[in-house]
């Protein structure tokens, strides 16, 4: 696909303390942009100064949530080059998440080119201390001017960088998860294993319901008996039980996450066993009070692998390795970062340097 480019003749001023970046709260001067009509195809696809997108009041992606997106992340590397990590892997997720809201796929080789192009255009923004990576939000929304209660005809695909720190303000010290025992977020036929925005407003009620309260997000319950756990808004989650990693299984109500994968991966290829199947909250207390449960942490894009220190649940909670990060949890920090950055040998051809495209 044909990707025109026009620069921008306003650059931003860029960020010069890399510390205090936060995540996501400022973006790159240029996005990508790709249109679909039914009919026609993709067309028009093109990289442009950032801004507003024009969009008529009667889009049906104001009235019936019809989008998805993605998050990945492109890093510094220690010779000054950009490297991206399981982008493709990502592009792959978009089609299947395309797939469950009735969207147009887009080919995974035309997502990659266009986030590869769009990050070299805008490669100075992205940050080089520790902790630090460009963050990419790939979004496809529906469009169009009509407000029948069906899927769209219309789509807009985009795509959005931002140079970003730690997900939480606590890095990585350990967090406090409070288990949600009143909401639902998702049920088996539901849409829990996309990555689409309803979701996460779906989560919002509860997880204000729990910052209130000190903690920094809900752990969810299936959505029938209330009982198994499944994942944290913003990440899966894994149990370290008996020298064991325990996770939920997947299925219609836990998005496959890309770090979990990893992780998963690297824990089987350095002989730690993973069971992924149903865990109900009463097995983990138990495990806690028998001093089986040694270690709980988060997987995700943004956090990387975020130590859980507390678990509250209907009002009682355990403290996990005394608030301290555990040892898995740090290794397996340590090893995905490295990946990330190319200072590991990637086995798995899940890194790769981000060409430099001749500009037009």
């Amino acid at each position: 696909m044909d990707i025109t480019i026009t620069r921008t003749q306003n650059p931003k001023t860029k960020p010069t303390d890399e510390s205090k970046l936060g995540f996501a709260r400022i973006f790159t001067d240029h996005m990508f942009i790709v249109e679909y009509d039914q009919g026609k195809g993709w067309h028009d696809a093109r990289i442009v100064p950032y801004g507003p997108l024009s969009l008529d009041p009667a889009s049906p992606i104001f009235h019936y949530a019809q989008e998805i997106f993605e998050g990945t992340k492109v890093y510094r590397l220690a010779d000054g080059e950009v490297g991206s990590f399981r982008l493709r892997d990502n592009a792959r997720r978009m089609n299947r998440s395309a797939d469950r809201l009735c969207m147009p796929p887009l080919d995974e080789n035309v997502q990659v080119d266009a986030i590869a192009r769009l990050v070299d255009l805008d490669r100075d923004w992205v940050p080089g201390s520790e902790g630090t990576s460009l963050y990419i939000r790939p979004t496809m929304i529906s469009d169009g001017c009509s407000l029948g209660a069906n899927s769209a005809n219309r789509f807009i695909y985009f795509v959005i960088c931002a140079p970003t720190g730690s997900y939480y303000a606590e890095g990585m010290k350990p967090i406090r998860i409070r288990i949600e025992q009143r909401y639902v977020r998702a049920v088996k036929g539901g849409m829990g294993r996309a990555k689409t925005g309803g979701n996460y407003a779906a989560s919002f009620k509860a997880t204000k319901e729990a910052m209130d309260d000190g903690f920094s997000q809900v752990l969810w319950l299936d959505g029938r008996e209330q009982k198994y756990v499944e994942e944290v808004g913003a990440m899966n989650m894994m149990f370290v039980v008996d020298n064991k990693i325990l996770t939920a299984e997947l299925g219609d109500t836990i998005l496959p996450g890309v770090t979990r994968d990893s992780v998963i991966t690297l824990a089987r290829e350095h002989g730690i066993e993973v069971e992924e199947r149903r865990i109900s909250v009463s097995e983990l207390y138990q495990a806690h009070a028998e001093g089986r449960l040694t270690e709980a942490f988060g997987t995700g894009t943004a956090a990387v692998i975020s130590p859980v220190g507390e678990l509250q649940y209907m009002g009682e909670s355990i403290i996990i390795n005394n608030k301290e990060i555990g040892p898995m949890s740090q290794f397996f920090y340590d090893t995905l970062t490295s990946l990330q950055r190319q200072k590991a040998e990637d086995t798995h051809g899940w890194t790769a340097v981000i060409p430099h495209f001749t500009k037009e």
